[in-house]
């Protein structure tokens, strides 16, 4: 009676609300509430396991990538029965797009679990993301597949999938302008370069050339989002050429 006294008492206030607010997210009780809160753990912490090993969220989100992507390539290929290799691929791809995991993240507020010794105005945008994998990395250790498989129907599939829409969604402008580009054989071009100007945050800005002009611009915090937003922009330039 003791020993179960002791552990009751070890448990924080902290840990009742984290199980309670996760219990919430997950739509059912977590059995080693440990296993979650390494989902969260950032690796400036800089902690380890008691052999030495890094102990973050990176190996949980490895994880839950790939548990993520069998869920959705399951769901696909029962749900389009029509569908060849490389049109499941490109659907799967644009449920698990980066964009669309950190959506999924943010909506959840899991940043909110996140222990860390960097300021979260410093975290970059896809944190939301590699949370959100961790956490299903972590409900796959806790619970096992099927458990995992009920949280994405719910948190990803129901909501946010749907077949006719996803089809006609552009994931990436990048790759829909270069696609043109080279069916055309025009030549192109994306100068990137350093643009923090008074920022605190480094930034980059990029000219995008189409035949050796200057069609359109973008600046972000990265240099793929910065190119991305100029193939945006030149996208709805040329629609009706690239459509």
């Amino acid at each position: 009676m003791g020993f179960i006294r002791k552990i009751i008492s070890s448990r924080t206030k902290n840990d009742d609300d984290f199980y309670r607010e996760l219990k919430n997210i997950l739509g059912f009780k977590p059995k080693n509430i440990d296993i979650y809160k390494k989902a969260f753990i950032h690796r400036s912490i800089k902690e380890t396991t008691k052999l030495g090993n890094p102990q973050n969220y990176e190996r949980l989100e490895f994880l839950g990538d790939a548990i993520l992507g069998s869920v959705i390539a399951s769901y696909l290929f029962k749900k389009v029965p029509s569908g060849s290799e490389g049109y499941l691929t490109k659907m799967r791809s644009k449920i698990v797009s980066r964009e669309h995991l950190n959506e999924l993240g943010r909506d959840l507020n899991l940043i909110r679990f996140v222990k860390s010794n960097v300021s979260r105005s410093k975290f970059g945008e896809n944190i939301n993301g590699n949370i959100f994998e961790a956490l299903i990395g972590a409900i796959y250790l806790d619970k096992g597949y099927k458990h995992c498989k009920k949280f994405v129907y719910k948190r990803v599939i129901k909501p946010y999938v749907n077949i006719p829409t996803l089809e006609g969604k552009i994931t990436s402008y990048k790759s829909l302008f270069i696609e043109w580009c080279q069916k055309e054989k025009k030549d192109f071009l994306y100068d990137v370069y350093d643009d923090t100007g008074n920022d605190t945050v480094r930034h980059f800005s990029v000219k995008l050339f189409l035949d050796n002009k200057i069609i359109a611009k973008g600046r972000a915090t990265s240099k793929k989002k910065a190119e991305e937003i100029a193939s945006k922009r030149a996208y709805f330039a040329f629609q009706n050429e690239i459509s």
